[in-house]
Protein backbone atom coordinates (compact mmCIF):
# COMPACT_ATOMS: atom_id res chain seq x y z
CA UNK A 1 0.00 0.00 0.00
CA UNK A 2 1.23 3.34 -0.93
CA UNK A 3 0.72 6.19 1.77
CA UNK A 4 1.56 10.38 1.39
CA UNK A 5 2.08 11.31 5.25
CA UNK A 6 -0.80 9.59 6.74
CA UNK A 7 -2.87 9.57 3.51
CA UNK A 8 -3.31 6.17 1.57
CA UNK A 9 -3.31 6.29 -1.94
CA UNK A 10 -5.07 4.24 -4.45
CA UNK A 11 -3.87 3.36 -7.84
CA UNK A 12 -6.11 5.12 -10.66
CA UNK A 13 -7.85 7.72 -8.35
CA UNK A 14 -6.52 11.43 -8.27
CA UNK A 15 -4.53 12.70 -5.49
CA UNK A 16 -3.80 16.19 -3.82
CA UNK A 17 -0.16 16.06 -2.14
CA UNK A 18 -1.41 17.71 1.56
CA UNK A 19 1.89 19.62 1.90
CA UNK A 20 2.34 21.50 -0.96
CA UNK A 21 -1.10 21.39 -2.36
CA UNK A 22 -0.25 20.50 -5.74
CA UNK A 23 -2.91 17.81 -7.31
CA UNK A 24 -1.63 14.81 -9.19
CA UNK A 25 -4.02 12.79 -11.73
CA UNK A 26 -5.47 9.19 -11.88
CA UNK A 27 -2.74 8.08 -13.95
CA UNK A 28 0.33 8.90 -11.96
CA UNK A 29 1.21 6.27 -9.78
CA UNK A 30 1.20 3.85 -11.93
CA UNK A 31 3.35 6.06 -14.49
CA UNK A 32 5.37 7.88 -12.23
CA UNK A 33 9.20 5.84 -11.52
CA UNK A 34 10.03 5.20 -8.16
CA UNK A 35 12.20 7.85 -7.46
CA UNK A 36 9.63 10.85 -8.70
CA UNK A 37 7.32 9.22 -5.77
CA UNK A 38 9.95 9.10 -3.15
CA UNK A 39 10.65 12.81 -4.03
CA UNK A 40 7.30 13.61 -3.22
CA UNK A 41 7.17 11.83 0.14
CA UNK A 42 5.40 8.41 -1.05
CA UNK A 43 6.34 5.88 0.97
CA UNK A 44 5.30 1.72 0.50
CA UNK A 45 3.66 0.57 4.04
CA UNK A 46 2.68 -3.52 4.38
CA UNK A 47 -1.35 -3.43 3.93
CA UNK A 48 -3.03 -3.33 7.14
CA UNK A 49 -4.05 -7.68 8.19
CA UNK A 50 -7.34 -8.40 6.33
CA UNK A 51 -10.44 -10.33 8.15
CA UNK A 52 -13.62 -11.42 7.42
CA UNK A 53 -15.88 -8.38 8.38
CA UNK A 54 -19.28 -11.08 8.87
CA UNK A 55 -17.65 -12.85 11.37
CA UNK A 56 -14.67 -11.01 12.86
CA UNK A 57 -15.42 -7.48 14.62
CA UNK A 58 -11.24 -6.66 13.96
CA UNK A 59 -8.39 -8.91 13.58
CA UNK A 60 -8.09 -11.62 15.85
CA UNK A 61 -11.58 -10.71 17.32
CA UNK A 62 -14.22 -12.32 16.84
CA UNK A 63 -18.19 -12.05 16.60
CA UNK A 64 -20.24 -13.87 19.34
CA UNK A 65 -21.53 -17.33 18.64
CA UNK A 66 -24.71 -17.34 20.62
CA UNK A 67 -27.11 -14.64 21.67
CA UNK A 68 -26.76 -13.30 24.57
CA UNK A 69 -28.77 -10.75 27.13
CA UNK A 70 -27.38 -8.14 28.93
CA UNK A 71 -28.50 -6.87 32.46
CA UNK A 72 -30.87 -4.13 30.72
CA UNK A 73 -32.49 -6.92 28.66
CA UNK A 74 -30.57 -5.74 25.59
CA UNK A 75 -30.39 -8.89 23.32
CA UNK A 76 -27.11 -9.12 21.29
CA UNK A 77 -27.98 -11.77 18.17
CA UNK A 78 -24.86 -13.96 17.57
CA UNK A 79 -23.48 -15.60 14.93
CA UNK A 80 -25.37 -18.72 15.43
CA UNK A 81 -28.75 -17.35 15.58
CA UNK A 82 -27.76 -14.65 11.90
CA UNK A 83 -26.59 -18.15 10.10
CA UNK A 84 -29.27 -20.10 11.38
CA UNK A 85 -31.63 -17.44 9.68
CA UNK A 86 -30.06 -17.59 6.60
CA UNK A 87 -30.50 -21.41 6.02
CA UNK A 88 -34.04 -20.37 6.16
CA UNK A 89 -33.64 -17.89 3.51
CA UNK A 90 -31.84 -20.07 1.29
CA UNK A 91 -34.27 -22.61 1.59
CA UNK A 92 -37.45 -19.87 0.91
CA UNK A 93 -35.51 -18.97 -2.66
CA UNK A 94 -34.86 -22.71 -3.55
CA UNK A 95 -38.52 -23.54 -2.64
CA UNK A 96 -40.20 -20.05 -4.23
CA UNK A 97 -39.76 -21.32 -8.02
CA UNK A 98 -42.10 -24.28 -7.09
CA UNK A 99 -44.35 -22.61 -5.27
CA UNK A 100 -47.41 -22.59 -8.08
CA UNK A 101 -46.65 -26.05 -8.61
CA UNK A 102 -48.58 -26.76 -5.32
CA UNK A 103 -50.83 -23.84 -5.30
CA UNK A 104 -51.88 -25.24 -8.72
CA UNK A 105 -53.00 -28.82 -7.21
CA UNK A 106 -54.36 -27.34 -4.39
CA UNK A 107 -56.67 -24.74 -6.61
CA UNK A 108 -57.70 -27.55 -9.32
CA UNK A 109 -58.05 -30.49 -7.10
CA UNK A 110 -54.42 -31.88 -9.22
CA UNK A 111 -51.06 -34.11 -7.78
CA UNK A 112 -48.35 -32.23 -7.53
CA UNK A 113 -44.94 -34.28 -9.40
CA UNK A 114 -43.43 -36.51 -7.20
CA UNK A 115 -40.11 -35.16 -8.80
CA UNK A 116 -40.91 -32.13 -7.00
CA UNK A 117 -42.68 -33.35 -3.60
CA UNK A 118 -39.19 -35.16 -3.60
CA UNK A 119 -37.21 -32.48 -3.97
CA UNK A 120 -39.04 -29.84 -1.84
CA UNK A 121 -39.02 -32.10 1.38
CA UNK A 122 -35.17 -32.54 0.07
CA UNK A 123 -34.92 -28.82 0.85
CA UNK A 124 -36.64 -28.57 4.15
CA UNK A 125 -34.40 -31.52 5.13
CA UNK A 126 -31.01 -30.00 3.92
CA UNK A 127 -32.12 -26.87 5.77
CA UNK A 128 -33.09 -28.51 8.71
CA UNK A 129 -29.48 -30.40 9.24
CA UNK A 130 -27.76 -27.22 8.36
CA UNK A 131 -29.38 -25.41 11.30
CA UNK A 132 -28.51 -28.46 13.36
CA UNK A 133 -24.94 -27.70 12.42
CA UNK A 134 -24.76 -24.49 12.86
CA UNK A 135 -26.31 -25.23 16.29
CA UNK A 136 -23.42 -27.60 17.08
CA UNK A 137 -20.50 -25.00 16.08
CA UNK A 138 -18.08 -23.95 19.11
CA UNK A 139 -15.86 -21.49 17.39
CA UNK A 140 -16.09 -18.89 14.94
CA UNK A 141 -13.89 -20.48 12.62
CA UNK A 142 -15.71 -23.71 12.97
CA UNK A 143 -18.59 -21.75 11.38
CA UNK A 144 -16.31 -20.33 8.72
CA UNK A 145 -15.39 -23.60 7.81
CA UNK A 146 -18.72 -25.03 7.73
CA UNK A 147 -19.79 -22.58 4.46
CA UNK A 148 -16.77 -21.36 3.41
CA UNK A 149 -14.41 -24.09 3.73
CA UNK A 150 -12.69 -26.26 1.00
CA UNK A 151 -13.95 -29.83 -0.52
CA UNK A 152 -11.23 -31.56 0.38
CA UNK A 153 -8.68 -31.53 3.36
CA UNK A 154 -5.23 -33.29 4.00
CA UNK A 155 -4.94 -34.71 7.66
CA UNK A 156 -2.61 -36.75 9.27
CA UNK A 157 -3.94 -40.69 8.62
CA UNK A 158 -5.45 -42.63 11.80
CA UNK A 159 -5.80 -46.18 12.01
CA UNK A 160 -8.97 -47.90 13.24
CA UNK A 161 -8.48 -47.08 16.83
CA UNK A 162 -7.56 -43.63 15.55
CA UNK A 163 -3.74 -43.25 16.04
CA UNK A 164 -1.84 -41.43 13.97
CA UNK A 165 -0.19 -43.50 11.35
CA UNK A 166 3.52 -42.71 10.56
CA UNK A 167 6.43 -43.46 7.85
CA UNK A 168 8.33 -46.92 8.31
CA UNK A 169 11.52 -47.88 9.10
CA UNK A 170 11.77 -49.16 6.11
CA UNK A 171 10.54 -49.48 2.59
CA UNK A 172 10.73 -51.57 -0.37
CA UNK A 173 12.97 -50.61 -3.64
CA UNK A 174 13.97 -52.82 -6.81
CA UNK A 175 17.41 -54.01 -6.25
CA UNK A 176 20.18 -52.44 -8.34
CA UNK A 177 23.66 -54.17 -9.35
CA UNK A 178 26.66 -52.71 -9.01
CA UNK A 179 26.38 -50.53 -12.42
CA UNK A 180 23.05 -49.09 -11.13
CA UNK A 181 20.57 -51.24 -13.30
CA UNK A 182 17.55 -52.48 -11.82
CA UNK A 183 17.70 -56.81 -11.02
CA UNK A 184 15.20 -59.01 -11.90
CA UNK A 185 14.83 -62.60 -11.51
CA UNK A 186 14.94 -65.43 -13.90
CA UNK A 187 11.15 -64.62 -14.99
CA UNK A 188 12.13 -60.84 -15.13
CA UNK A 189 10.05 -59.87 -12.28
CA UNK A 190 11.72 -56.86 -10.23
CA UNK A 191 14.16 -58.10 -7.31
CA UNK A 192 13.36 -55.93 -4.29
CA UNK A 193 14.63 -54.98 -1.33
CA UNK A 194 14.21 -53.08 1.57
CA UNK A 195 16.11 -49.90 2.29
CA UNK A 196 16.39 -47.54 4.86
CA UNK A 197 13.30 -44.80 4.78
CA UNK A 198 14.16 -41.09 4.53
CA UNK A 199 10.62 -40.06 5.79
CA UNK A 200 10.52 -42.31 8.62
CA UNK A 201 8.67 -41.60 11.81
CA UNK A 202 7.07 -38.61 9.48
CA UNK A 203 3.09 -38.39 9.81
CA UNK A 204 1.16 -40.48 7.06
CA UNK A 205 -1.04 -38.06 5.25
CA UNK A 206 -3.55 -38.32 3.19
CA UNK A 207 -6.85 -35.56 1.21
CA UNK A 208 -10.22 -36.66 2.54
CA UNK A 209 -13.29 -35.10 2.09
CA UNK A 210 -13.41 -31.96 4.13
CA UNK A 211 -16.28 -33.59 7.23
CA UNK A 212 -16.48 -29.60 8.34
CA UNK A 213 -18.66 -29.00 5.34
CA UNK A 214 -22.59 -28.23 5.50
CA UNK A 215 -24.91 -30.23 4.27
CA UNK A 216 -25.53 -29.66 0.80
CA UNK A 217 -28.52 -28.69 -0.61
CA UNK A 218 -30.14 -30.94 -3.19
CA UNK A 219 -30.29 -30.43 -6.83
CA UNK A 220 -33.33 -28.68 -8.52
CA UNK A 221 -35.23 -31.14 -10.26
CA UNK A 222 -35.07 -31.41 -14.47
CA UNK A 223 -38.00 -30.14 -16.31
Amino acid sequence: MLKLGDKPLAYDRAFTDPKTGIQYPANWLRMASLSEKQAIGIVEVADPPRYDQRFYWGVGNPKQLDDSTDENGVVTTGLKSLWSKKQDEIAASLLAPSDWRVIKAKETGSNVPSAWKTYRAAVRTACNARQAEVAAVTTVEDLIELFFGGAFITRKKTDGEGKELVEPDTIQQQKKDESGSPVVDAEGKPVMEDVANPAAGEPIMETVTNPGLATAWPDLVSE
